[in-house]
């Protein structure tokens, strides 16, 4: 079983894509863009060749949302599927090609997960059902776009949960039983718990169940995530300056996009640091 920590063939490549998030996508001014744009319209920073107008700029042009996306490497591979036929020179096809660039999103995103769970020694006794079902994802990416397009995503997302979660609680049950006494307090959150603003640096989040968690704005700094579940948590605007998500559960680089930290923040080897983050220019 080789598994690549690095995740590279999960990682986004613009310049082999034609600006399918700039496009396909809506964008909400509740959601971190300057106003709404429809699905399916291209930005009006998108230019010609694909390339956005205020890259550079994002942050200080509102577009924040933009930063804390990441298509996972999905766009790179519609565009192969496609055979670099690009939405403006096919636009018979756009339509298409926009919706089976959002299944192979969530596709990637399924393997980002699983490939992480390969990693993870806790989860030693569930290789092997996170190992096969990585292969039948991975397998699911190759199709034609019409076998795409049938394909059941939300039942696929279940399956993968089902086992993802099964690797949280070998992975937080490994956690908790090595912890030593802290004097932060324990809690047990609630999946998708509403902790917007909170400060939890009191907190001892080791091993902690922050599954579909609202930490917009939340304090984090300085606190220890090792272990914890972080899949699916709003980082908007999260304060992460000093925290450790070194040994964190299934961080994405959107979430870290999205939230502030500093050079002296922890990250897993799999995920960069921001350039705009506190000393990190």
């Amino acid at each position: 079983m080789q598994i690549d920590i690095s995740r590279s063939h999960l990682r986004a490549d613009c310049n082999k894509c034609f600006g399918l998030c700039c496009t396909a996508l809506y964008f909400a001014a509740s959601e971190g863009f300057p106003k709404d744009k429809e699905a399916g319209k291209p930005c009006h920073h998108l230019q010609t060749d694909f390339r956005c107008r205020i890259h550079a700029d994002l942050r200080e042009q509102g577009f924040k949302g933009c930063l804390a996306y990441d298509c996972i490497g999905a766009g790179q591979k519609v565009a192969q599927i496609y055979g670099g036929q690009d939405w403006r020179k096919a636009p018979e096809l756009a339509r298409e090609m926009f919706e089976v660039f959002l299944i192979m999103w969530q596709l990637h995103e399924m393997l980002w997960y699983l490939t992480e769970g390969l990693t993870l020694e806790p989860a030693r006794s569930i290789h092997t059902e996170l190992y096969n079902m990585q292969e039948k994802i991975d397998r699911l990416t190759l199709l034609r776009p019409e076998s795409l397009l049938e394909l059941d995503v939300p039942l696929l997302r279940a399956e993968v949960n089902t086992v993802l979660l099964k690797t949280s609680e070998l992975v937080r049950k490994a956690v908790r039983s090595k912890q030593q006494t802290s004097q932060r307090r324990q809690k047990n959150f609630k999946r998708g718990a509403d902790l917007m603003a909170a400060d939890l640096r009191t907190y001892d989040l080791r091993g902690a169940n922050l599954r579909g968690a609202c930490l917009i704005a939340a304090d984090l700094r300085g606190t220890d995530l090792w272990g914890a579940d972080l899949i699916g948590a709003d980082f908007r605007d999260t304060d992460l300056r000093g925290a450790d998500l070194s040994q964190s559960l299934f961080l994405t680089q959107g979430q870290i996009n999205a939230a502030r930290g500093d050079k002296s923040t922890k990250l897993p080897l799999a995920l960069s640091r921001p350039a705009f983050w506190e000393g990190c220019d």
